[in-house]
């Protein structure tokens, strides 16, 4: 279990500059989905109504206040590892809760507007972005935020402040 914390409190910060690209997708997406789930209620207190969720309201609030506050932590690439684990496990339940029941033809939401409109070619097309997202955070739960972050600078800053603590004590 310490090898796992230790896993997600360093993640690797040294990875290409480029990173931040993906971090920027990953992050703009789940903030303003955040957002729009304040916004119009058939996306956020209404979706989670009509999916069955025990306190939709409740649970609209959190989901969007998870996606607004880690969306921006993807922005600035800090807490990269943990919230990238936190929205992948938050996509699984979105496509396990949403896309079974198009799968089936029974969904309580809206049937996408043009064919297929059930079963997997369905599936396939109404999991396009979720899918796009799962990968994009397993990227950064694996390689990190990359140098261009705040994992990076506080990263380093740490190393810096040990080596001069480190010189300090010798002296």
């Amino acid at each position: 279990m310490k090898r796992l914390f230790e896993w997600f409190q360093y993640p690797p910060v040294t990875g290409q500059s480029s990173i931040i690209i993906i971090r920027l997708m990953a992050g703009a997406v789940f903030f303003f989905e955040g957002i729009l789930k304040f916004l119009y209620a058939n996306q956020g207190v209404g979706r989670f109504t009509k999916l069955g969720f025990p306190f939709p309201e409740a649970t609209a609030h959190i989901i969007a206040t998870g996606e607004i506050v880690g969306g921006l932590l993807l922005l600035f690439g800090l807490f990269t590892r943990y919230v990238s684990f936190y929205f992948i496990i938050q996509m699984i339940v979105a496509v396990l809760s949403t896309k079974i029941s198009l799968y089936l033809g029974n969904s309580p939401l809206p049937m996408p507007a043009v064919a297929p409109k059930i079963g997997i070619w369905a599936v396939e097309h109404e999991t396009r972005s979720d899918y796009a997202q799962i990968l994009c955070c397993l990227f950064l739960l694996i390689e990190g935020a990359g140098r261009l972050s705040l994992d990076f600078i506080i990263s380093t800053s740490k190393k810096a402040y040990s080596f001069n603590k480190q010189l300090a004590d010798v002296a």
